[in-house]
């Protein structure tokens, strides 16, 4: 008997007895969004100084990396353009992976 084609199978049942995800913690990603001050500069419905959640989940909607790319946008930092013209840093969202995820989870469900 091999091995990997058992465990592949048992990988592969299992696949539709667990969830496909957690649901999202909502309180946990806005009490991150407060912690961070996120909300100085985004809201889920309207534009500020930076994009609403809506369009930012708008424009990655059916991207298969949208989850893998706003982690890395909220973790590193990038400079980003303002409507202005001006460029600034990107403040870090400062928590543990999990609630990073929790909170892209969030962004991108709206």
């Amino acid at each position: 008997m091999k091995v990997i084609p058992l465990l592949a199978a048992a990988a592969a049942s299992f696949a539709f007895v667990m969830p496909a995800g957690a649901a999202v913690d909502a309180d946990g990603a806005n009490k991150m969004l407060k912690d961070n001050g996120c909300t100085k500069c985004h809201s889920v419905d309207k534009d500020k100084k930076g994009p609403s959640f809506k369009k930012t989940a708008a424009a990655m909607k059916g991207k298969a990396d949208a989850e893998a790319k706003l982690v890395t946008f909220l973790t590193t930092g990038p400079k980003v353009k303002m409507d202005d013209g001006t460029q600034e840093e990107h403040k870090v969202a400062k928590g543990d992976p999990a609630q990073v995820k929790n909170l892209v989870q969030f962004i991108l469900a709206q």
